[in-house]
């Protein structure tokens, strides 16, 4: 058949790379959602069916479940720079917002740990880097003599003993756990939500 244009001679719109940059967006979100509600046991063709796409069109983003994990951590670290770089921003407030991915994305830090330790890409080396942009966020609003700055290594270990206390079946007690972490380690910290600017 035939396809032909519009009576005002207009050819209607493609949107190639905006549709696939909303399709990618919406597979991230329905990600996340899914793997909360479900677990890490879920069907990648339940987060192509939250997001309102096929199964195609999520394996042309993601190939895999690390694919996913390492797509949405990379976003959560652009989210704490951001946070670090915003006018009047301190450290608390970015740790607000690190505590926030941290409590939201346990589940994804798993998996790419566990893809690393078995061999497949997006593993340690991505983990090192991601830790490594984050900690330069942080150290960028460390104040001389704060407690995380005794020693080169404690900051990384403090968000690391945090990290590894995020556990709990619900959002809600994995933050009251990571609050609870933060306030053993004497580190105050701000409210725990994304960055919003």
């Amino acid at each position: 058949m035939t396809q032909h244009p519009p009576p005002d001679g207009r050819r209607p719109a493609n949107d190639g790379r905006k549709a696939a940059a909303r399709n990618r967006a919406a597979l991230l979100a329905a990600a996340r959602e899914v793997y909360a509600e479900y677990g890490l046991e879920a069907p990648l063709s339940a987060i192509a069916r939250r997001a309102g796409v096929g199964q195609g069109v999520l394996y042309r983003h993601f190939p895999d479940r690390a694919a996913v994990a390492t797509a949405i951590l990379e976003e959560n670290v652009r989210q704490v720079e951001h946070a670090a770089a915003a006018r009047g921003a301190d450290m608390a407030q970015v740790l607000g917002v690190l505590t926030w991915h941290l409590t939201d994305s346990a589940a994804f830090i798993g998996i790419l740990h566990a893809d690393g330790a078995a061999g497949r890409s997006g593993g340690p080396s991505y983990a090192s880097a991601l830790s490594g942009r984050v900690e330069r966020a942080l150290r960028e609003h460390l104040p001389d003599g704060h407690r995380l700055a005794a020693a080169p290594d404690d900051l990384m270990v403090a968000v690391a003993m945090v990290s590894g206390a995020v556990t709990g079946p619900t959002r809600e007690e994995r933050e009251n756990r990571a609050r609870a972490a933060w306030r053993l380690l004497g580190v105050e910290v701000g409210p725990v939500r994304p960055f919003e600017g």
